[in-house]
């Protein structure tokens, strides 16, 4: 087993912070210096920082259908990324203040895939990009009816354009292992489901 490091929050020294971009998102920067393996501190380090709220994203999966809803929609940072800058996701959405990350769930499919959740099952949370962003991601699997799903969503006043993809299971992971879904909530969540699937579908039969 390998060893764990005890270094935690109080393990860094900020010795500067200042916001240096306040716009759509927000950047700040550190100056800072942390505790290092071999003993002893680091130098001050200068580090920018991309401040981005928490996100929770859900898979939506029609077991009764074999199927699971995606939705394609533009994304500028695929547009310098040397890739096609319209992505097949997952549904996802930021965390409101006082919203918990179950409501933000069914919002976001209420309003991305025009989708109500009938139930919600973990994933896992994890860091997007920790070495220059601080955005945390939630991720469900929602369980859903997609027989009637389809169309253009989104809400005008954040300037989303969001078309509804179903897709059977199958078809969804044979895109996952082409590389054509290729943003993280999507891949983390469609691998959840390929080592998930059978135990989801026998439960499925019990109820």
């Amino acid at each position: 087993m390998s060893e764990q490091s005890t270094f935690d929050q109080s393990s860094v020294e900020v010795v500067k912070k200042e916001r240096v971009f306040s716009g759509f998102f927000k950047v700040d920067r550190f100056q800072l210096r942390h505790q290092l393996f071999a003993g002893g501190w680091s130098p001050v380090l200068q580090r920018e920082l991309f401040i981005r709220p928490e996100a929770v994203g859900v898979l939506l999966l029609d077991l009764q259908h074999d199927s699971v809803v995606l939705v394609e929609q533009f994304r500028v940072g695929a547009l310098v990324a040397d890739t096609k800058p319209w992505l097949l996701e997952i549904v996802a959405g930021l965390v409101a203040p006082g919203e918990s990350l179950e409501d933000v769930a069914c919002r976001e499919a209420k309003e991305e895939a025009n989708c109500d959740v009938q139930q919600l099952m973990p994933i896992c949370e994890y860091l997007s990009s920790p070495g220059g962003s601080s955005e945390k991601l939630t991720l469900f699997c929602g369980l859903v009816d997609s027989s009637n799903l389809g169309g253009i969503h989104g809400l005008e006043e954040e300037g989303e354009d969001i078309r509804v993809q179903v897709v059977k299971i199958d078809e969804a992971f044979a895109l996952l292992g082409k590389g054509v879904i290729n943003n993280a909530a999507a891949i983390i969540a469609l691998q959840w489901l390929q080592i998930n699937l059978p135990n989801l579908r026998q439960q499925a039969l019990k109820t």
